[in-house]
């Protein structure tokens, strides 16, 4: 009995001095906040390996010479692909430059092919190419993501408005509700959105809607409202009717895509399944009639 005794008292002493000594809470929590921001101020941050990457393509791209019509027409597609930046078009004169600069050297040298200075020329122009044949497929590729998104925001839209919502409001609302299933669209809406806060008219920022995606129904919608601004006349009405007009659209639309079907199938069909479906009917005939006619033929030789 006076072992178990010890023992209860002993975890009691020891159990009490640990209570008496252990910090609190808030004062282990604002210790450990301390440290944090004194790690936090000593030590800065490591940038990523791309953002060095882009450092070195905007350097290149700050000595190439531009033509500012060119400059336009490309600041306009990065702007229809997405990067609004303003070092996008530096960024992308230098992945250019640098890519064309990469692809003349390998074919130049004997890492790949045997060297020929024609070939270095051609692998230099292709690589000057592509990086605009790869921009001008991205701006196609949103504004085809755009297109499709663009009958469910005109159903909101149309609800927004018949709801009691000023065409502000409702384009502010429908851009927050697709933000999550057609992010391209929510984005655009946004910057209207912005655009009227910082005093624009709502047509100018209607039209830069139109510009910024390169979407043909999309501006047909801009011209509408911007009309129906104009004149006052039911803006629900109008884009109701316009909602109809779109859906029938798309519904040509894949209407004619079905109709190619059958044409762009021709061209698999001949190159891939005819072939083997010749060898698989003809084939055995062929080896029959030329293991019976080759004998015979030898035969009427001798």
């Amino acid at each position: 009995m006076l072992p178990f005794l010890a023992f209860v008292f002993g975890t009691a002493l020891v159990g009490g001095a640990a209570l008496l000594f252990m910090p609190r809470r808030e004062e282990a929590i604002d210790r450990r906040l301390q440290e944090l921001m004194s790690d936090r101020e000593d030590v800065q941050p490591a940038k990523p390996r791309w953002q060095a990457l882009i450092g070195v393509f905007k350097r290149i791209g700050d000595k190439v010479p531009r033509s500012p019509k060119e400059m336009g027409t490309l600041r306009l597609r990065l702007v229809q692909a997405g990067y609004r930046r303003d070092e996008a078009l530096t960024i992308f004169f230098g992945i250019r430059v640098l890519f064309a600069v990469v692809l003349f050297l390998l074919l130049s040298s004997s890492l790949i092919i045997r060297p020929n200075t024609l070939v270095a020329l051609g692998g230099l122009c292709l690589g000057y190419l592509l990086p605009g044949m790869v921009l001008a497929r991205l701006a196609k590729r949103r504004a085809h993501r755009i297109r499709l998104s663009l009958a469910d925001a005109l159903d909101l839209l149309v609800v927004s408005v018949e709801a009691g919502l000023g065409l502000d409001q409702a384009l502010t609302r429908v851009g927050t509700e697709l933000a999550f299933a057609y992010p391209e669209l929510a984005d655009e809406l946004k910057l209207i959105n912005l655009e009227l806060r910082a005093g624009k008219p709502r047509a100018e920022a209607l039209r830069n809607l139109a510009d910024r995606t390169g979407v043909d129904d999309l501006s047909s919608l801009v011209t509408m409202l911007i009309q129906t601004d104009k004149f006052g006349t039911s803006v629900a009405q109008s884009l109701r009717v316009y909602s109809e007009t779109l859906r029938t659209k798309r519904r040509q639309r894949a209407e004619e895509a079905a109709a190619k079907t059958g044409v762009k199938m021709v061209f698999p069909l001949v190159l891939c399944i005819f072939p083997s479906i010749w060898v698989v009917t003809i084939g055995p005939a062929a080896i029959k009639f030329v293991t019976v006619l080759f004998p015979m033929i030898e035969n009427m030789k001798k």
